[in-house]
């Protein structure tokens, strides 16, 4: 041992009401440097010893403020300024959207680099060793005793003054700490060739260990069921199907879920005997049925439906929606040209939903009505 450098002063008391009174007159004595130790959480200690809150705190919150403005810095670089697109008029930085993913940096380098500040600033890591291990003072007051260190470092440390402070607040086995020999010229590992090979080996096993994880064994059933599902995907080929094609025509008769299937298709007079309009005619549901009648009917039919079409002859005119044959026809009947077509009209079914077939055929009766007044319909 070098007797010249001295870490500090140590003594031990038995009770743990002895130490907080130990660490009252520390503090009422103006020590600085000082630590006390027990075999177990004392509460009112940290009180007694008038201790500040951790630094950690500080490293948390210079750290989650880095996260948060480098990744809205990166984000805003590669949206606004190196890629940006134009969709459907949104903005080039949508702070909204991005505010997850800021969140997510925040917190990722704020608990990463609090637990590397932990180790490598108040830990000093890689240096592990310490002036009190492996000493009979911390065997004590590791298992059953309580203990009071008082450090070299501090401005009032005298040798003889300390150990005569100690016997006064009633602490036994006294006794100084010296620095070992190998601590004395400490000089950090992380440059050490042993170090260097650590970290090297450490990362060739971490790499090897991903690299056969994500490319070897997620390949290896049964993990790689999910990657390769038996599905179809749209939009690519498929080896199920001969043609390759993987998106396939419904089969004739399919119904989609929470639809009813429409039971008269190539049979409009059954199904204008059979079906009934079960829309009310209300100002709502007549104002609906006109827009859908001026966007998909009147192209050809006319705004009043007098087959006066306004496409100049691309198509041939349709017949008046007017003639005695059209007004006799049931709503069914109708529905029923809507849904299958007539002559050059084609279906219509795709474009116009059920319940607002059923408000186009209202409008067309509030047409019929409108250019075919009846004498007491004028009264």
């Amino acid at each position: 041992m070098n007797k010249e450098i001295i870490y500090g002063i140590t003594g031990i008391l038995d009770k743990p009401d002895d130490v907080i009174n130990a660490a009252k007159k520390l503090e009422e004595a103006d020590y600085k440097k000082y630590d006390i130790h027990t075999p177990y959480p004392l509460h009112g200690i940290d009180k007694a010893m008038r201790l500040k809150p951790s630094p950690l705190g500080y490293f948390a919150l210079a750290f989650g403020l880095t996260g948060a403005i480098t990744g809205l810095f990166i984000m805003w670089l590669t949206m606004s300024q190196l890629y940006p697109q134009i969709i459907s008029g949104k903005p080039f930085f949508p702070l909204p959207a991005l505010i997850p993913v800021t969140f997510e940096i925040t917190v990722l380098l704020a608990s990463v680099g609090t637990v590397l500040s932990m180790l490598f600033f108040l830990f000093k890591l890689p240096n592990n060793s310490h002036p009190l291990h492996d000493t009979d003072y911390m065997k004590k007051v590791s298992a059953d005793k309580f203990g009071v260190c008082i450090e070299a470092k501090d401005v009032k440390f005298d040798l003889e003054e300390c150990r005569k402070f100690l016997e006064s607040i009633n602490c036994h086995t006294i006794e100084p700490i010296y620095y070992p020999e190998e601590t004395i010229n400490f000089r950090p590992k992380i440059f050490e060739t042993k170090f260097v090979m650590f970290l090297l080996a450490a990362a060739f096993l971490v790499s090897g260990a991903t690299y056969v994880l994500l490319n070897k064994l997620m390949f290896v059933e049964p993990f790689n069921w999910m990657m390769f599902q038996q599905r179809l995907d749209a939009q690519y080929p498929t080896k199920f199907f001969k043609d390759g094609f993987s998106m396939r025509t419904p089969i004739e008769g399919t119904v989609a879920r929470g639809t009813t299937p429409y039971l008269y298709k190539g049979n409009p007079e059954k199904a204008g005997t059979e079906l009934v309009n079960p829309i009310e005619a209300t100002k709502e549901n007549l104002a609906v049925g006109k827009a859908k009648f001026d966007t998909y009917c009147s192209p050809c039919h006319g705004y009043q439906g007098n087959g006066d079409a306004r496409l100049n002859g691309q198509f041939p005119n349709p017949p008046s929606l007017h003639s005695e044959k059209v007004r006799n026809w049931t709503d069914g009947r109708i529905y029923a040209v809507i849904m299958d077509g007539q002559n050059s009209m084609p279906s219509y079914a795709s474009q116009i939903k059920a319940e607002d077939r059923w408000k186009v055929i209202n409008y067309i009766r509030t047409l019929q009505r409108a250019l075919n007044a009846k004498e007491e319909d004028l009264k």
